[in-house]
């Protein structure tokens, strides 16, 4: 009776055992800290800290219990790719975290993307901080037409692209912000182009259009553009873009197929006013920002870009600032961009914005560190 029961106990703790996860433990190295950033877990630590999970029944929780926000991560694929968590981390430090059996608290929305036809092919995306929209083919040729990126300044946490294009009035500030940065013909606030003959080459608008994630802490999507021809170069792009929740820039990755027997010029580029403004443009740190002139009283948005792989040379030419990059015949170029608004009341001066922009540059040398730590009995 005794082997019994002792059997038995054993089994029920090796069963209870196999419910939970070893530690996955995230540091941060930096000497920055890090409020509620998405970190991304491979799907394959995740299996090596626990091979029973289950995608329908999990919870994330780190080591005194509180549960985790988290969203698997398909990148368009079926198999998940990443588990995304929300944390904050202080400098320095270590967090713990464990995967169990069960029910997770729902996580509310705070990334969205969607392809917006009633307007003309709109791409549009969105966290809780910022809106961005690039434009589609069906804008060719019109006298409206614009080439780059645009940023709509939001004042409000919530979720606005499906409620202000439905109210199609945001050009106007109704109290949650608006649409009032001009693109036109430029490069906008971010945008990427072919740089031949010390002049910028405007890949036009993009043809169709994938998402491959939808919030609620990421969102993702790709867009490919029809082959444009170039001083006898022709140039394929398909542009991956990426925005979690809390960041103020979008991750761009941008696949490059051309016919140049050399490496391709290329230029990321933000349009400048006419009026005086600060401009960052820091070639050994990667970092090009610009705190544009006050908008009458629709007040002042920041443009900036951060590229991983500095040094990045720049130039200030064609109404804009430009970051000098290079493509191979196939190539992928990464970088990040985006915007912030004074009124939103998170950065509120060109110092703020460019110590963000800093910031976000001081992280890409720093990554976090994720580790699979023994499993302990009991766990």
């Amino acid at each position: 009776m005794k082997f019994v029961l002792f059997a038995w106990m054993l089994g029920l703790s090796g069963s209870l055992l196999a419910q939970s996860s070893a530690p996955i433990q995230v540091t941060n190295p930096s000497n920055t800290s890090l409020t509620q950033t998405v970190v991304e877990i491979p799907w394959a630590t995740i299996l090596k800290a626990y091979p029973q999970v289950d995608t329908s029944q999990l919870i994330v929780q780190t080591s005194d219990g509180q549960e985790v926000p988290y969203q698997l991560e398909h990148r368009g694929k079926k198999p998940v790719q990443n588990l995304l968590v929300q944390l904050s981390l202080a400098p320095k430090q270590s967090v713990q975290l464990m995967l169990r059996k069960g029910t997770p608290t729902p996580v509310k929305a705070k990334t969205y993307c969607r392809y917006v036809p009633e307007r003309y092919d709109d791409f549009a995306w969105e966290n809780d901080n910022v809106a961005f929209r690039i434009y589609g083919a069906a804008l060719n040729g019109r006298s409206d037409n614009a080439y780059g990126t645009d940023i709509w300044a939001k004042r409000t946490n919530e979720l606005v692209l499906d409620k202000w294009y439905k109210q199609d009035d945001y050009h106007k500030d109704h109290g949650e912000g608006l649409d009032y940065y001009h693109v036109g013909l430029t490069l906008g606030a971010g945008n990427i182009g072919v740089f031949l003959n010390d002049s910028i080459q405007f890949v036009h608008n993009y043809r169709s259009w994938e998402i491959l994630d939808n919030g609620p802490l990421r969102s993702t999507f790709r867009v490919t553009f029809d082959p444009y021809t170039f001083k006898g170069i022709t140039v394929k792009e398909v542009r991956t873009v990426s925005l979690d929740v809390g960041a103020q820039l979008s991750k761009v990755q941008v696949h490059i197929e051309h016919t140049s027997p050399k490496p391709l010029p290329m230029v990321v580029g933000i349009s400048l006013r006419s009026e005086p403004s600060p401009l960052l443009q820091d070639e050994k740190n990667g970092i090009m920002g610009y705190w544009e002139p006050k908008h009458g009283n629709d007040g002042t948005i920041g443009v900036g870009c951060v590229f991983p792989k500095a040094p990045v040379s720049m130039l200030r030419k064609y109404d804009h600032a430009l970051a000098r990059l290079t493509a191979k015949p196939s190539d992928d170029l990464i970088y990040y961009t985006g915007g912030a608004w004074d009124k939103a009341g998170r950065i509120t001066s060109s110092a703020d914005w460019f110590a963000y922009l800093r910031q976000i540059a001081a992280q890409q040398k720093q990554p976090l560190r994720i580790t699979v730590l023994p499993k302990k009995a009991g766990n």
